[in-house]
């Protein structure tokens, strides 16, 4: 398979072979599994602290003859807080237990749960290969929502890597046709619901991905700031990059020296 190289006045130079790696099979299924495991692993365990709540100084016991017991007053043998006493008389009132009012969880979340999901190297090679595959794909990326150039797909030249300031890269993503993609990935809306409260107030579209072959390239950091739009070495692509939530096609922008990088280095084989 050969794809259009382009230069940053968006003037055909010629055609680049790609490698057998954006080759692979759509397996939406598989890109799902492997988004999963990576969203799982960067989530954190939470829980209550098990003796919540029942770190009380005074306590009470249900056994026949204890001394300021509950035993023998004709009441339930549920757990009690105590509220007031004087001598052997007590004021309680049914607590702790899940059936009374204010009463803790029957099963709340437990702290030592693992929810990372393991994915095999084999199965997340190919996940990365087949979001690859899909992100060329013309029908899936636009099905996906986001606004494509005509001469889309294609692979630009490497002196897009040598930009070094952020008003560069998007005059040039404009000439290449990204234009509508990049206001579309900067309109921020605010989200409904609790969630404002809890640090993810705004939400905004996933736009477009740039792939480079340098580490090093100025281009990483003077792209970084474009809204919506991720700049990624190729050694360090994985499928949530490719298919945010979970959903492969997204827009991406391959530079000579990734399709390269790949070729020689044979990622993701």
């Amino acid at each position: 398979m050969k794809l259009p190289l382009i230069d940053t006045k968006s003037k055909k130079l010629g055609e680049q072979s790609l490698p057998e790696q954006f080759n692979e099979a759509y397996r939406p299924d598989l890109i799902q599994r492997a988004v999963q495991a990576l969203q799982s692993s960067a989530r954190q365990s939470y829980g209550n602290h098990p003796e919540a709540g029942k770190r009380s100084s005074s306590k009470t016991s249900k056994r026949r003859r204890k001394y300021r017991g509950t035993y023998g007053f004709g009441i339930s043998r549920v757990r009690r807080k105590i509220l007031s006493r004087r001598g052997t008389r007590f004021n309680w009132v049914g607590a702790f237990s899940a059936q009374a009012v204010g009463g803790k969880r029957a099963h709340p979340p437990k702290g030592n749960r693992i929810w990372e999901r393991k994915i095999n190297k084999k199965e997340n090679s190919m996940a990365i290969r087949s979001a690859m595959g899909a992100a060329l794909n013309r029908n899936i990326v636009e099905k996906r929502g986001h606004r494509l150039p005509q001469q889309y797909p294609f692979i630009i030249d490497n002196q897009f890597e040598s930009l070094q300031k952020t008003i560069e890269v998007k005059k040039v993503l404009a000439e290449l046709g990204f234009q509508e993609e990049l206001q579309r990935s900067s309109v921020k809306k605010v989200r409904a619901g609790i969630g404002k409260l809890r640090g993810r107030r705004y939400r905004r579209k996933k736009g477009l991905l740039i792939i480079v072959g340098k580490e090093d390239c100025p281009a990483l950091k003077a792209a970084k700031n474009i809204p919506g739009v991720d700049v990624v070495p190729a050694h360090s692509l994985n499928a949530e990059l490719l298919a945010p939530g979970a959903l492969p096609g997204r827009v991406t922008l391959w530079t000579k020296n990734a399709v390269e990088r790949i070729e020689q280095e044979k990622l993701f084989a």
